[in-house]
């Protein structure tokens, strides 16, 4: 009986030093995978944080396994998640496929129900995050995008029948948004012209081109020791 209690106060104190050394472990993993809010978390971060939650409970529940069957894992995890990162800051492709990409749900004004209906978003979503933006009526709305978070960023109309700036990347990490160009009635040819005009030989020199709906461009060209 006295073994039994020996091997009882073992296994106690097993787990309580297991669940603290877990909580650390994982709140130093939690800061090498960088500050990203918990609404803008991408799919592979969400996987991660529920896989390391399941094998750090498994764990703490079998004392009797190894701490590495764990902790390797664990390193695993970060190092699959840091690897995504790194591929997803050099990638558009490949954060398009993980995150996806922005929709335009309106338009100057209009809904865009072909789009909502693509990305199996309803009117109940669009008037509950239009009343959460604190906006009155789909009216006042002169466009609205829905992130790959799931947030619905809305740019409401100004008065006097001004306009708030929309903006539009054209260039994004040195490559063209054929999309964005396409959705503003533009080519590419036009865009290699207006560059042309400001001095620019090609778009891989730019890491990053907005233009709003007054025609103010942002240009950010990539650092020199790139």
């Amino acid at each position: 009986m006295q073994k039994e209690g020996v091997t009882l106060d073992i296994e106690l104190w097993t787990i309580i030093f297991r669940t603290v050394l877990f909580y650390v472990l994982i709140l130093i993993i939690f800061r090498l995978m960088g500050k990203r809010e918990i609404g803008e978390l991408s799919i592979l971060d969400l996987v991660v944080f529920i896989m390391l939650a399941e094998i750090a409970v498994f764990s703490v529940e079998e004392p009797k396994e190894s701490f590495m069957h764990a902790f390797i894992p664990m390193v695993v995890l970060l190092i699959i998640q840091r690897g995504s990162a790194f591929i997803s800051l050099k990638s558009q492709t490949f954060r398009e496929m993980v995150d996806g990409k922005p929709s335009m749900i309106i338009r100057e004004g209009k809904i865009d129900e072909r789009e909502m209906k693509k990305q199996r978003y309803n009117f109940d979503d669009l008037m509950q995050q239009l009343r959460e933006n604190g906006t009155e009526k789909i009216s006042d709305v002169d466009f609205a995008v829905l992130e790959p978070s799931g947030k619905l960023s809305v740019f409401e109309k100004q008065g006097n029948g001004g306009e708030k700036g929309f903006i539009t990347p054209l260039i994004a990490d040195g490559k063209v948004q054929h999309e964005n160009l396409k959705q503003n009635n533009r080519d590419e040819e036009w865009l290699i012209k207006e560059l042309h005009k400001r001095g620019y030989e090609h778009a891989k020199q730019i890491s990053f081109l907005t233009v709003d709906n007054q025609n103010k461009w942002y240009i950010d060209e990539y650092d020199e020791k790139r």
